[in-house]
């Protein structure tokens, strides 16, 4: 059940003087007896002036009943003011609340009837002026009440429309966050993951030779401690970038590394207990600075990978180029259970999201015991 709303002051005081323009027209005396109303005849004269309150919720019933009291006194050889004066008004809610057409049809038909009544009291004098008064008043009412609900469409169009711009500045903020996530925590794994593999299958390697082969043992926890110095530096720079927003800090910030640092890459892998056959074509065609940074990862992920996870101390590296492509390819072999298996960890999630930019393309695969990352890299910007 809704509750009754008391109407606010603006609305109850158009509604007070509409009912007493109305009310007083119909009482002025008049030197002219057509606009004059008496006995009986000032029920329909007064009627509009009760219907004046219920114009903004039932426009089209006020608009009828005022003009079924105008052409009632015109049958009688009268013509209100006061009833004209409410036909005005109704003619300015009906296109103020009504769809546009239908007001404008409503308002059109009210002021044809209107100047078809008043010929008859004015005995067929459709020009006097006394009635084209009354005429203009209604059809300027309905363009004065239509361009009031053209302005407040459009008002709730603007307001509409910005509160659609907030919503699209919301989700936008939100998108570059999750994308800003997803950046970090590529960054750190290509900062955190290899390095912490290289300190874990040492400290195995000096774990086990710490006895028997104590040279060898040194020289593991020599890289440990080389690799856990670079991971650190490199945490260190990306905080600072992190916190001060600031991607030109000064200190220890290395370049991106190319295929040119592939060699130390298999050097340092081979230091920590993992043969590499690599094969590598004499001449590759150069790659961009991001594509080839890109390049690089996905060599350190494989490997990285086949340390980890393959059966064995050996793996494969290829580097071919031909038809606008650098295919590079990492084959390790894998036990029955290896987590290569399945490749969904983020290191490989991340590179294809790399690699995915530079508009090249990864392939994992598992045939029996070996287990294949293939990444093709375009030399141009045609698709790998």
């Amino acid at each position: 059940m809704s509750s009754f709303r008391f109407p606010r002051p603006a609305t109850l005081l158009t509604d007070v003087l509409a009912v007493a323009i109305v009310i007083l027209l119909a009482f002025l005396p008049y030197p002219d007896a057509v606009f004059q109303a008496r006995g009986l005849l000032l029920v329909p004269a007064l009627l509009p002036a009760a219907l004046m309150p219920f114009r903004r919720r039932l426009p089209i019933m006020v608009l009828a009943v005022s003009l079924g009291c105008s052409t009632l006194t015109a049958l009688f050889g009268l013509l209100p003011p006061g009833v004209m004066i409410a036909i005005a008004v109704a003619a300015f809610a009906v296109t103020d609340r009504v769809a546009r057409p239908v007001g404008l049809l409503l308002v059109g038909a009210a002021s044809i009837l209107v100047f078809c009544t008043n010929a008859i009291t004015l005995d067929g004098e459709v020009f006097d002026s006394r009635a084209l008064q009354f005429l203009l008043f209604i059809v300027l009412a309905g363009a004065v009440g239509d361009a009031t609900r053209s302005r407040r469409e459009y008002a709730a169009a603007m307001r509409e429309r910005a509160e659609r711009a907030e919503r699209g500045r919301e989700e936008e903020a939100r998108r570059r966050v999750a994308e800003e996530r997803v950046r970090i925590a590529r960054d750190l794994h290509d900062i955190v993951a290899h390095q912490i593999a290289v300190i874990s299958l040492n400290a195995g390697v000096a774990s086990s030779a710490i006895e028997a082969r104590p040279e060898r043992a040194r020289e593991a926890l020599t890289a440990i401690r080389a690799a856990a110095r670079t991971v650190l530096t490199d945490i260190g720079g990306l905080m600072s970038v992190l916190r001060d927003g600031d991607t030109d800090v000064p200190g220890d910030r290395h370049p991106p590394i190319g295929l040119d640092g592939v060699d130390d890459l298999v050097a340092q892998v081979e230091a920590a207990g993992l043969r590499v056959d690599l094969r590598r074509d004499a001449e590759l065609a150069a790659l961009a600075g991001s594509s080839d940074h890109v390049a690089y990862l996905a060599i350190r992920e494989g490997l990285t990978n086949a340390h980890k996870h393959g059966e064995g101390d050996r793996a494969a590296l290829a580097i071919r180029g031909g038809d606008g492509v650098v295919d590079i390819v990492v084959t390790n072999a894998v036990g029955e259970e290896s987590p290569d298996a399945t490749p969904s960890g983020h290191g490989l999630r991340g590179l294809r999201e790399r690699v995915a930019a530079v508009r090249g393309r990864v392939v994992v695969l598992r045939d029996q015991d070996e287990f294949r990352l293939h990444v093709a890299i375009p030399t141009a910007g045609d698709h790998a």
